[in-house]
């Protein structure tokens, strides 16, 4: 019984600190936020506008389905991962801790007989291109927020840094054996370093074999460049079908700032989180808070609901239940993992 206890009390607190800067988040929204301006932007919607917003959000999802396929090394049908990455974005919507990257790997695996881990090893690449892309849009825009007068040669350096980042991901999967076999060798007099480290690093560099082959690693690439850019396109969109006059490079700071925004610890949704890191941004730029948080507001509510929607229906023709696929998640270790 006390262990029950103790267990229920730490899963309380590992829940807790995102509980806490979500409700924080939206406190500071409604204490600070004009909601009868919201009001007054979201009636005024251009509803082409948002039709269009939608479109590429789709497409931007399409595209996402094709780079994960791709680092999949096309083992499993299109229909199945973009099913499946939709189940795992429903997932991160309602669970916490992510768990819909862990899902994602979970589901597919059941449903092709690949091994989840070779899965989760694609899921952790795509996020660090996520990673990357998102770093080099706010590094790059940020100067020109700023006002600095080296703007552009800052951004062209952070686009050079994005692209060195990529390659070395190519480079360290391309000769991944060879240094495979240095860490055993290393290990071999460290037993240390081998008990605890070397099975983790092995993994890790086992699951980029998808990068190897340079075909794959630049359609990979490309694919989740054009995913990014449809994202981008999106949130432009939105802007017109509010009223809001924007320069088209205000969007890659905003997406930016977003995408690092809820990697912070959060509430699942990344609710509050992104609604404020959005408004922040927009700030930023001199836009008025009840604009940028009824853009926040519906970019958010087109995420959730159409991932809810299709997520759903993959979960319901793959006979599975959301408490079936929580219970099963929920103590499962991303490295213990077949």
């Amino acid at each position: 019984m006390i262990f029950v206890s103790r267990n229920k009390v730490a899963g309380i607190g590992r829940w807790l600190p995102g509980l806490v800067i979500s409700a924080i988040a939206i406190l500071l929204l409604i204490r600070f936020s004009n909601w009868q301006g919201v009001i007054e932007v979201l009636t005024l919607m251009d509803l082409n506008w948002f039709v269009t917003a939608i479109i590429f959000y789709l497409l931007g999802v399409l595209m996402r389905t094709f780079s994960w396929r791709t680092l999949l090394q096309n083992k499993a049908s299109y229909g199945r991962v973009f099913l499946t990455l939709n189940e795992g974005y429903l997932l991160n919507n309602i669970f916490p801790f992510r768990l819909g990257e862990l899902g994602r790997a979970v589901l597919l695996s059941q449903a092709t007989g690949l091994s989840a881990f070779f899965v989760l090893s694609t899921i952790i690449i795509e996020r660090a291109y996520d990673v990357a892309i998102a770093a080099g849009l706010l590094l790059a825009t940020l100067p020109f927020v700023l006002g600095l007068d080296a703007g552009q040669t800052i951004a062209s350096l952070v686009m050079v840094l994005v692209s060195l980042v990529l390659v070395s991901l190519f480079l360290l999967a391309r000769y991944r054996q060879r240094l495979i076999i240095k860490l055993e060798a290393y290990g071999e007099t460290r037993p240390l370093f081998r008990k605890r480290f070397l099975r983790r690093v092995e993994s890790l560099l086992d699951g980029l074999g998808a990068l190897s082959r340079v075909d794959q690693f630049l359609l990979s690439v490309f694919y989740i460049l054009v995913a990014w850019f449809f994202g981008s396109v999106q949130i432009y969109f939105l802007t017109l079908s509010l009223g809001i006059a924007v320069e088209f490079w205000w969007i890659g700071f905003i997406v930016g700032v977003i995408s690092l925004g809820i990697a912070l610890p959060s509430a699942p949704a990344g609710l509050g989180i992104y609604e404020v890191a959005m408004v922040g941004a927009f700030s930023l730029l001199g836009v008025p808070t009840s604009q940028a948080l009824a853009v926040a507001l519906v970019a958010h509510f087109i995420h959730i609901t159409i991932t809810g929607f299709i997520g759903v229906y993959a979960i319901f023709q793959d006979g599975e239940t959301l408490t079936g696929i929580y219970l099963r998640l929920k103590n499962v270790s991303p490295v213990g993992i077949d």
